[in-house]
Formats: C-alpha cells, structure tokens, sequence
C-alpha cells in the first residue's frame, strides 16, 4: 500500500463519473468540503490484505497525533503505484482502513471509491504537513520513504552504517577521555549534554517548527517551494543578498588560505570505476537520474569532481600540499522526509569545500591545524563564537593511541570539553573526523564546520603524486568545509538570534550580513532630496541604505525598521536638512546620538571592515518595492 498523508487546511472535491465498472454507488454528485484535517490519499496494491490496512490505521494515528489533528479523509488515489490490486479487492481493504481510523479519529471520512474526482486541496506551511509511506506484509511492515513519491534503494553501506557500533566519551582539554556515563555535567556543559543525548539517539525526526523557520518567513529571507521536492527552498532577495555574502566571504578565506577553484558537475556515473567501488562501501542517500543508457546520480559533496580533477594532474611532493577548492551550488541529498525542516536539513545546498592533498600523516595533521583555526575563524567573521557551537570528534581507537597528543591539541584550541566518538576498528575513509555543531531551541544538533583525514580515497581515484625518489604514491586527502553549508549557517545565525530574543536581548544579524544597514526616513516629501544626498554618501562608501518614503506617519516607519532589524535609522525633517546633523537611532544601543553623516559612515566602515560588499537587491524607494506575501 501506498499512504500519502497531507496535513491541511481543507480539501473540496466533486465525483465527476464512474472510472471503473465496480465503482461504489453514491446518492449525490454534489461538492464535499472538509476543513482542518489529515486527508489520507491510499493506493491499494498487489497483495495487501486487512492486515496491511490496519498497519495504515496506526499510521495514519501516529501522524495524526504528530501534527494534533482529529479529523480524516481516507481517499482512494490510484496514483500513487503503478502495481493495484484488483478493484473489488482495493475497495473492501480501504473500507478497512476507514473502519479501523474509526477507533481512534473523532471524525472519519471517505470519498467514493472508482469514481473520477475534481478536487481542490491546501495543504498547511509546515515541516511535518507532508508524510509518504509504503506499507507492506513484510517484517519490517512500514518502510519510511526518503522521497515523497520514490522510495528508492539505500546503499548497503548505508544500512551497515546504522550498525556500526560506537563508544562514546566526553575528551577535556589536557587529553582527558571519560566515559559519557561517568562525567559529571556542569551547567556550562547544558549544549554539550545536548549534543551526546543527541548523537547517541540518533533521533533527526522534528515535531515541531523550530524559532529560524518563523523568523525566516517573517522577514522574508527564504520559504518552502511547493512546486519542488521537499527540502529546496526559494530565497527571497534579502536572503539571496545574506547568502550571496557568506559565499564570497568563505570563498575568499579559502582562497587566502591557498584553495585553486575550480568548478565540476553536479551529477555522475554510477558505473564509473571509482563511484561504483565509493557506493559499494560507504552511505549514501543520493538522487539517481536516468539518462540515455547511463544511471546517474546528482553529487552530494564536491569530492567527486575534485579528485577526478586531482587524478589528471601531474603532481610532485614539491607541489604538496595543493589544495582544491568548490562552492557547490548544488550538493544534493536525499535526507529522510520527517527530519527536513527549514534551512536546518535540506536535499540541495550549497557547500563550501576544500581538499588538501598531503604527502603523508605528518603534512597532514600541520595542514588540519591551519583549517581548523581557519573554520573558527570564518564562524567568528558571523557571528558564532567557541561558546555558541558545541565541538563533536570522532576516530579510531588505533590513531588515537598514536596521536593523542595532536588529537589533545585541538581540544586544548577550542578551550572547552568535546564530544568524542571512538570507533574499535575504522569503518569509514577516515581516520579523524570534527565538526562544530549548533545546537538550536528545539534541543537539535547541525554540524557547520568540519574536516577529515581521509586514507582511502588517494588509492581508489588513482591519484598520485612523484615524491623524492621519483616513486609514485597515493596521498592523504583532508575534507574541510570551513563554514558548513551556506544554508546552515543562515539557520544558525537566526536560531542563536532567537534565543537573544528570549532572553531579554535585541535580535541582529552582524552587520555586514544586514540587507539594510541604514534606513533613512522622510517626514515630508520637501524632504526627500535632502535623503537622496544622504543616500548617494553612503552608497559612495559601500554602505547598503534605503529611503522609507510611504505616506505612513514616521512612527510606523521607525517601527518598521526596527522589526527588520536595521542597525541605523535615521529621520530627516526641517531640523536635519538645516543644520546637516543627523539623529541616529541605534537599534542595538537603544538610543539615539547625534552624528554628522560622515561619523555614521567612519562608524559603520570599521565594523565592515575587510567583510565583502554588494548593493542593495530591492529597489532604494520603500514604496516601490513589491510586497513578499511570506
């Protein structure tokens, strides 16, 4: 069986005629109209029986309960499988289902079975608003799809993953490994405590909107795109200008760093040599498209293309360590439908990545040092400090037996307890793994900045490099996102401003990342030319600024500006264009100063300073900008 279930605010549908012979006889064809309720669209197939039926009841009462619903439409959908039951035989098992949703559902209805329908449905803007599932007699009875409507194959690796077995401790700073069990929680370790109940019970699934999914609608950042797959969003201009400047930013640290950009596609062979041996042993959740005679998949990290680069390169250890460097838009990833919610956990993002090629572990672990004081460094640049990130390490028994010390180096670096997963025997490509992880209001773990030291995939791409004796080896490679996902960091930045809120603080993003950093506002139009001067000052000096010239009163207009939270307001009147000093409202502060414009220029360029610049993305007059209905 098939089981869509949409959480919705009303569904209307009309039966139209009989599409089979056996179709159920109905005493009106007059239009039905349901409102706030679960509509259950079920396609019965090939072999289901009564007991398939009541395995969709307890789903269908799972997921009501989820989302806090009471009322029920069972729809027969055909459409949903290519492999039907017999028709006499779909109709009694839907009968069933209904039946059985009559124990626990306050209100349960049907719409006829065999008839074609026109119908009219809203589903409601939330994560957990659409749920697929596949329901067979097998014994694992109800398999999860990844996809609404392709349930797909997970690698072996994938489901071998899930076993592997891990030991989990807290590591101090000073080389200390205590057993998770056996340390003693402190109140400045509440996230770190978070991040272990997280990590061992592996639980992704979200039953609540988290605070960034609110914030981001509001302010009109980014949205859910209905007309897509679950998990790709639609950014509105600020949040297009907030992610433009993250990407330039990260791609110049890296390139600073050393990185040599290069760009690769986004989708590959299944067959090629190297990713049929890279599927065959590690995990992957991955979109596959078929084309022409080739099965294809869409990539889920730059690796691919990067070491395929890396292979056709004449390298000598005199080039070493060279490092390549991608922003990905897009990285796709078929994530399990129920743990996708706002920006946290996508299917396509954007990703910041960089491989070091190494000569050997020596070159390696000095190369790791520099990205891992980089990653701090580029999520200071937004905004999150050591002590808004929770650190997470993993690795092998065996290394780190021989590198306690390097291992000890990192945490002594981060200058707080860490999160360490000990593996007895190596499992995946690398030995040593980190990542920050942000932990949000609802209790969940992201992982941002990460690197690995990977010893398999130097071999199994063929990549190779001359060193001193003129022999040919294969090198260490180093995974590194310095930021994590450009998205995420977006999702970080709001949750943490969140939780300023909450906490008695005035919510901001840095101001760098601000789409308007001064908002200039008009008492009259006599007025307006003066603000046209102010505006093309600040512009001159690469400041983002804007004119509110709506015939609003001006305390609507300051309102307004400070719940978009805009640094700098500024009100120009008879006062302001005589005497050219201007009263700034300094949102932060909570006050007001007096300023010539260019002090409030002098003041903005040194918290900008060396962060990269882009214009303005809407139009500078606020009452000619189109209304984002988010």
């Amino acid at each position: 069986m098939r089981l869509l279930q949409l959480h919705s605010d009303f569904i209307e549908y009309e039966p139209v005629e009989k599409e089979i012979k056996s179709a159920e006889e109905i005493s009106s064809k007059a239009k039905v109209r349901y409102e706030d309720l679960v509509v259950a669209f079920v396609a019965v197939e090939t072999g289901d029986d009564e007991s398939v039926a009541k395995s969709a009841a307890g789903e269908i009462k799972k997921y009501m309960d989820t989302v806090k619903a009471s009322r029920l439409l069972v729809y027969p959908y055909a459409h949903l499988s290519s492999d039907l039951a017999a028709p006499n035989v779909a109709a009694d098992i839907v009968k069933a289902v209904e039946t059985f949703a009559r124990e626990f559902a306050s209100e349960v209805h049907r719409s006829p079975f065999g008839w074609t329908k026109a119908f009219n449905i809203k589903v409601k803007g939330h994560p957990l608003a659409e749920n697929a599932k596949a329901i067979s007699k097998q014994a694992s009875d109800v398999h999860l799809h990844e996809h609404e409507h392709d349930e797909g194959k997970e690698s072996n690796a994938l489901k071998n993953e899930e076993k592997l077995k891990s030991f989990w401790y807290v590591l101090q700073p000073g080389g200390m490994l205590t057993p998770v069990n056996d340390y003693k929680f402190k109140k400045p370790d509440a996230n770190l405590q978070t991040l272990v109940n997280y990590e061992i019970a592996k639980n992704r699934a979200v039953n609540q909107q988290p605070e960034h999914v609110r914030l981001m609608k509001k302010m009109a950042i980014a949205d859910y795109e209905p007309a897509s797959d679950a998990g790709n969003m639609r950014f509105y201009p600020k949040g297009r200008l907030m992610k433009s400047l993250i990407e330039q930013y990260v791609t110049r640290r890296v390139m600073e760093y050393g990185g040599i950009e290069v760009e690769t596609p986004i989708m590959y062979d299944t067959k090629h040599p190297s990713m049929e041996s890279y599927f065959n042993r590690f995990p992957a959740r991955q979109y596959n498209i078929q084309s022409d005679n080739k099965q294809l998949f869409l990539r889920f990290a730059a690796c691919f293309g990067q070491f395929l680069i890396a292979k056709d390169m004449n390298v000598s250890y005199k080039h070493m360590p060279f490092k390549l460097y991608e922003l990905t838009r897009y990285s796709f990833r078929r994530e399990k439908s129920g743990e996708l919610v706002g920006l946290r956990r996508l299917r396509a993002f954007t990703m910041p990545d960089c491989h070091a090629f190494c000569t050997d572990l020596a070159q390696a672990k000095e190369e790791f040092r520099k990205r891992f004081e980089l990653s701090i460094s580029v999520l200071n640049a937004f905004g999150l400090q050591n002590e808004d990130v929770e650190m997470a390490i993993r690795f092998t028994e065996e290394f780190w037996n021989e590198n306690k010390d390097f291992i000890t180096e990192l945490i002594n670096k981060f200058g707080r307890p860490v999160l360490a997963e000990v593996w007895k025997e190596r499992f995946f490509y690398f030995t040593l793994k980190w990542e920050f992880n942000y932990i949000d209001g609802l209790g969940k773990a992201s992982a941002l900045s990460t690197d690995q030291i990977d010893v398999e995939n130097g071999k199994r791409y063929n990549i190779e490099y001359v060193d001193e004796n003129g022999e040919k080896k294969n090198p260490i490679i180093l995974h590194n996102s310095p930021s994590g996902a450009v998205e995420r960091v977006m999702y970080a930045l709001m949750e943490k401003a969140a939780k300023v809120s909450k906490t008695g603080g005035v919510p901001s993003f840095p101001l760098w990342l601000a789409h308007t950093q001064v908002r200039i506002i008009s008492v009259a139009k006599e007025h307006l030319q003066f603000c046209d001067s102010l505006l093309a000052q600040l512009s001159a000096n690469q400041i983002r600024a804007d004119i509110d010239d709506r015939e609003e009163s001006v305390g609507k207009k300051i309102r307004e500006s400070e719940t978009e939270w805009t640094r700098y307001t500024v009100v120009v009147g008879d006062k302001e264009v005589g005497s050219g000093k201007l009263m700034v409202r300094d949102r932060l502060e909570g006050k007001q100063r007096e300023m010539t414009i260019q002090e409030l220029i002098d003041e903005i360029k040194a918290q900008v300073k060396d962060k990269p610049y882009l214009p303005l993305n809407l139009p500078t007059y606020v009452s000619t900008r189109p209304q984002i209905m988010a």
